[in-house]
């Protein structure tokens, strides 16, 4: 195997595209093409944990936290960040990061904790905008089902927990071929009347291409006409967090010995309690300050998260518990969820998860 082969996987569940802005996900150090037989999974990439991988002839180190933030200036070990990369090069190993892109995927990181706590009906706290494109295009009757089958196909059509929606209409087409033509239907140089269907459904912005190859492949048309819109619309499966229900209720306190527990945090940071009952939920690994107001818009009784300074508690203002589980206890999961992930995917491949405990925060 190639390195490709396990990057090109991890970017199928949890694309580039979805990253933050100010992240860096991808391959940060070493190249593709390299050959690879053995995998290091971990949450953060140290001195140690390349040494680790050397140890276990490991080429691949996969994080959840890029090594690398913003950019190297230069690379004379001055700090871990450097060594770290330094290390890595002089030893071929190759590291790469699956950060935010794998927090706002539905299956993702987030996924892992509502998973931990025992939530179920999960969803995205916070979806995101922009991120679909809606097909607009006109099809010959006759041909209308198998052209829109590739097209679903290729990931059309996929709302929520329904696949293959779309919306048609008949209509009458009309063309006429240029002496260069060769069209499908009718003869050059002669207007021609068909009957059509116009045909339109939605997909990811990151599946156009293969959307509109497609579509251009099935369709019976010399020049395939189509309009391809982009929408506003929150797109469901991608965003911040997530929020779900507990199966019973619980009293404030069970829940959070609970997670307390279940998240193998040494202690939970926590606003006031409200004495009501904890029966839905808001999670989101690492810093989550930023869906407060979301949590309590969303109905959840708790908020799971991490990160919190002094004043952010007070935001909570009596809406909801906040707790704060700690950054790293939040989302040591994700090497579990990547070990479960590549392991479906490639059975037979090497993949390790790291024993080094990457946390910089002690508790007595």
């Amino acid at each position: 195997m190639k390195i490709k082969d396990i990057t090109d996987f991890l970017e199928s569940i949890a694309p580039l595209e979805y990253q933050e802005s100010y992240d860096n996900c991808g391959l940060i150090v070493g190249e593709k093409e390299a050959p690879v037989k053995k995998a290091l999974i971990t949450l953060d990439v140290t001195e140690a944990v390349i040494d680790e991988a050397i140890a276990e002839k490991c080429q691949l180190v996969i994080a959840h936290h890029p090594i690398v933030f913003g950019g190297l200036k230069k690379l004379n070990g001055k700090n871990y960040v450097e060594r770290t990369v330094i290390k890595a090069i002089k030893n071929n190993i190759v590291i790469y990061a699956i950060h935010t892109n794998y927090d706002n995927v539905m299956d993702g990181v987030n996924a892992k904790i509502c998973e931990r706590l025992g939530l179920v009906d999960c969803e995205i706290l916070l979806p995101k905008k922009q991120l679909l494109k809606k097909l607009y295009t006109f099809i010959p009757l006759e041909q209308y089902a198998n052209v829109a089958q590739a097209v679903f196909e290729a990931g059309a059509g996929n709302i929520g927990n329904y696949s293959e929606a779309s919306f048609s209409a008949p209509g009458m087409g009309t063309f006429k071929g240029n002496a260069a033509s060769n069209p499908a239907i009718g003869k050059k140089g002669v207007l021609e009347s068909v009957e059509e269907v116009k045909f339109e459904t939605i997909f990811p912005a990151i599946i156009e291409r293969k959307v509109i190859e497609a579509l251009i492949k099935a369709h019976p048309y010399e020049e395939v006409a189509y309009d391809i819109v982009a929408l506003d619309n929150y797109y469901s499966r991608v965003g911040s967090g997530m929020v779900g229900n507990l199966k019973k209720p619980v009293d404030e306190l069970t829940f959070l010995k609970a997670a307390k527990k279940q998240l193998q945090t040494g202690c939970i940071r926590y606003t006031p309690l409200r004495q009501k009952e904890v029966k839905r939920v808001a999670v989101c690994g690492g810093a989550g300050r930023f869906l407060l107001n979301n949590a309590i818009a969303a109905g959840a009784d708790v908020f799971v998260t991490a990160d919190f300074k002094y004043h952010d508690f007070f935001d909570a203002e009596g809406k909801i518990v906040v707790a704060d589980v700690g950054h790293f206890e939040s989302e040591q999961f994700t090497k579990h969820l990547l070990i479960e992930k590549i392991s479906e995917k490639f059975p037979t491949f090497a993949s390790l998860m790291s024993k080094i405990n990457t946390n910089p925060i002690n508790y007595l």
